[in-house]
């Protein structure tokens, strides 16, 4: 599959690279939906670390207090001990799967799902969310049927979250297919990391104000602006 040697939102390389593609591999908080826009995000930190002092853990590293990423304080409570992690995991993932209730897709997320089916192609979701609330929002949605693997989080291990390539590399290997035959679709600078780490082809989705130059300065990639954009492309000529 032919890669991109230098970051670009121009439409033809991007519809080049899809076109390549055996395998679409979509990031879930971003590029498929806003995971907690209903349940902020802070508030899921702010209750994790709660369940880190209930267990005598009272003393956090000034940027653990100070962080709104659940992930953060995952990480840290890993960072105590299985037992932590564990507990830690567990309060998040039901946190997220009470978020996807509510989680509205993201502009031509459900377009894209359907435009990339329709060329007879397969779809991945490759998430640090837990699998259990991407399966809650794809049966939500109907899209149970149109989305061939999900690759996310089953264990309180966060080493094998993006930016690690573990769950990338397990979407391709369940799928039958090498790495470098994928693209996937991210929001944040682990999932570029991930991405080109496996081996795959990397394609920014700059969401918010910041992230075109962080991918344009820390990463050789495609970058658009909107997945609406993306099913455009996906359009027979």
């Amino acid at each position: 599959m032919s890669g991109c040697t230098e970051p670009s939102t121009n439409p033809e390389k991007i519809k080049a690279v899809l076109s390549d593609a055996e395998i679409l591999m979509l990031d879930f908080d971003g590029p498929i939906c806003s995971v907690f826009a209903a349940l902020p995000a802070y508030v899921v930190a702010d209750q994790l670390r709660e369940i880190l002092e209930s267990g005598g853990h009272t003393r956090f590293p000034a940027e653990i207090r100070a962080s709104s990423d659940p992930f953060d304080v995952f990480a840290y409570a890993a960072s105590k001990g299985s037992k932590e992690a564990k507990f830690i995991e567990a309060a998040l993932r039901a946190h997220e799967v009470e978020a996807v209730v509510n989680a509205e897709p993201t502009d031509g997320a459900l377009d894209l799902i359907q435009a990339w089916n329709s060329t007879g192609r397969r779809i991945s979701i490759v998430s640090n969310n837990s699998a259990e609330a991407v399966e809650v929002y794809l049966e939500r949605f109907g899209l149970r049927d149109q989305v061939q693997l999900v690759s996310a989080r089953e264990s309180p291990d966060p080493a094998l979250l993006k930016p690690a390539p573990f769950l990338i590399r397990n979407a391709a290997e369940k799928l039958g297919v090498s790495s470098e035959s994928c693209v996937l679709i991210g929001d944040s600078a682990s999932d570029i990391e991930a991405t080109l780490s496996a081996g795959a082809v990397p394609i920014g989705y700059a969401n918010k104000p910041g992230k075109a130059k962080v991918f344009r300065d820390r990463y050789s990639t495609l970058i658009t602006y909107s997945i609406t954009s993306l099913v455009e492309l996906l359009k027979p000529a």
